[in-house]
């Protein structure tokens, strides 16, 4: 028993530590002039699989050539808790005019839902992906925050 609640102290800090880090680069980014895709993205994610959703915020960074540094913070109910979950990916975005293609993979681990794939299209103002895993699918819906969020 001790030991399952070390654990789950050790994985509440890991979490509470990445959430910090990610509101910190939230708030750092609002100042910064961004090309293209890259910046902030705030939105939803649903799953189709179990009808699980809740607040999505996204930071895009351009790595080099048509590789995004991608930062995902997912928040979700679980009875009267409410779970933040920050994940960390690259993902290829490629223009063709106006339009953006995105795809991308990340391994989220076991407890997670192991590996997702994601797929779906946008512009300079709006996301919308797919995510498919073995045990999961749905969507990410996502536009330009307000100056305030």
């Amino acid at each position: 028993m001790q030991a399952r609640i070390i654990f789950l102290a050790c994985i509440t800090l890991f979490i509470a530590a990445g959430c910090s880090s990610f509101d910190r680069d939230w708030k750092q980014a609002s100042s910064q002039d961004f090309n293209g895709m890259e910046g902030r993205w705030i939105g939803r994610w649903h799953s189709d699989y179990n009808q699980h959703n809740g607040v999505l915020r996204c930071l895009l960074m351009k790595k080099e050539d048509s590789t995004y540094f991608t930062r995902f913070h997912a928040k979700y109910k679980w009875g009267l808790l409410t779970i933040s979950y920050p994940y960390d990916m690259d993902m290829t975005i490629t223009q063709n005019g106006a339009k953006y293609k995105f795809t991308g993979e990340a391994d989220l681990g076991k407890l997670a839902g192991g590996v997702y794939q994601y797929d779906g299209a946008g512009t300079t103002n709006r996301i919308d992906i797919n995510y498919r895993a073995d045990k999961d699918h749905g969507t990410f819906k996502l536009e330009r925050p307000e100056d305030s969020e």
